[in-house]
C-alpha cells in the first residue's frame, strides 16, 4: 500500500515535453489558494486521502518570488490500522520559470521514516540533496513541481498515442515515467462530469500490480488541467483516486 499511494500520487504528474517552445513564456494555470482533495477508493472503502494545495502570501526564496506548493497523503479507516501513512511533500517553484527552487518531504509510512531537503540549482544543473549531489540534464523537478509546470503546457497538437516522459528526483535519484496519451472521454467523479484527457502512465508489475494491470488517468480538458479521475487494476480488485473538492481555481471547470 505504501508504494502504491506514492505511485498515484506521482500519477497526479503527467509531464508534456511536446509542443512547447522552451522559450515561450509559461501562463500559470493556477494561482494561490487553490486546493484539490482526493479520496483512494478500494471498493466500497476509502483507503486514503491526498491534499494539493497553493499556500497564499508572500513567499520568497533567496529573494525571489515562489509558489509554496503543498501535497499531503495519508491513509484512512481500516488501511490506517494495518499500515499508517502519512507524508508531506513541500515544493517551491519560481514564479517566473516554474521551475522548482526548493524541495522537502517527510514520511512517515508504517515504520519507515524518510525526510530529504533537496536544492535545484538550475543554472550549474546540478541536484543537492541530503545524501549527496546529482547532476542532471533538461528538465528534472520533484513531483508536485512537475504537475504544476505540466498544467500550463500547450497540449492542443498531442496526438492519440504519442508518449511521454517526464523525469523527477526523489529516493535520491532522479527518475522517469513514460505515458501514453488515448484521447479525450466524458468521465465522471464526486464533483460531476467533465470532459477529460485520458491518459495510460507505465507501471511496473510487483507484489500489487498484475503483469497486465493498466493504470488510466483523466485530466480536465480545459484551462486547469487538473486531474479528475485514476484507476488502477491490482492483484485483486481495483482501486480509483477521485477528486471530490476543489477551490481556489484560477479558471472554472468544466463541469458538464
Amino acid at each position: 500500500m505504501k508504494c502504491l499511494i506514492l505511485f498515484l500520487l506521482i500519477a497526479l504528474l503527467p509531464l508534456n515535453i511536446f509542443s512547447q517552445d522552451p522559450e515561450k513564456e509559461l501562463i500559470p494555470a493556477f494561482q494561490q489558494g487553490e486546493h484539490l482533495h482526493y479520496k483512494l477508493e478500494y471498493g466500497i472503502f476509502t483507503a486514503a486521502e491526498a491534499d494539493l494545495q497553493i499556500q497564499t502570501g508572500d513567499t520568497k526564496y533567496e529573494g525571489k518570488p515562489v509558489y509554496h506548493i503543498i501535497a499531503d497523503g495519508k491513509t484512512t479507516g481500516t488501511f490506517d490500522v494495518f499500515f499508517k501513512v502519512r507524508n508531506r511533500y513541500e515544493s517551491y517553484i519560481d514564479c517566473n520559470t516554474l521551475l522548482p527552487v526548493l524541495y522537502t518531504e517527510n514520511r512517515r509510512e508504517g515504520k519507515y521514516r524518510h525526510t530529504d531537503h533537496v536544492v535545484f540549482n538550475h543554472e550549474d544543473n546540478k541536484i543537492t540533496a541530503d545524501k549527496g549531489v546529482f547532476p542532471f540534464t533538461g528538465k528534472v523537478f520533484d513531483f508536485p513541481s512537475a504537475y504544476y509546470f505540466a498544467r500550463c503546457l500547450d497540449m492542443s497538437n498531442i496526438k492519440i498515442g504519442e508518449k511521454i516522459t517526464f523525469h523527477y528526483f526523489l529516493e535520491n535519484a532522479i527518475q522517469s515515467l513514460t505515458i501514453t496519451y488515448l484521447g479525450k472521454e466524458t468521465v465522471e467523479c464526486a464533483m460531476g462530469k467533465f470532459n477529460c484527457l485520458k491518459f495510460n502512465p507505465t507501471i511496473i508489475p510487483g507484489n500489487i500490480f498484475k503483469k497486465d494491470s493498466k493504470l488510466y488517468l483523466w485530466i480536465t480538458d480545459d484551462r486547469n488541467r487538473i486531474p479528475v479521475k485514476a484507476k488502477v487494476e491490482i492483484i485483486v480488485g481495483s482501486l480509483t483516486m477521485d477528486l471530490t473538492a476543489a477551490s481556489g481555481l484560477k479558471y472554472p471547470l468544466n463541469n458538464k
